[in-house]
């Protein structure tokens, strides 16, 4: 298979992100991860390398749910 047709399973896609298969898995299970491009096979989706490639994972980064809140409102 050609480089450029290579497709990741979870264990590529966690040590892609920096994270455990498990929590690749559950990342999937919440629809926290791109769509598959592959679900030929059950229970195994595959990803290209490209779709990751400018995709940032929700929950890295900046903080939302603290948007607003009374603690971080420094406005009074």
């Amino acid at each position: 298979m050609a480089d450029d047709q290579q497709l990741w399973g979870y264990a590529e896609v966690a040590a892609h992100l920096g994270i455990s298969v498990g929590a690749a898995r559950n990342r999937r299970n919440r629809g926290t991860l791109p769509a598959p491009d592959d679900t030929s096979i059950p229970d195994r989706p595959r990803w290209r390398p490209s779709t990751f490639q400018g995709w940032k994972p929700i929950g890295q980064g900046h903080r939302s749910d603290l948007r607003d809140s009374p603690a971080t409102n420094t406005s009074s």
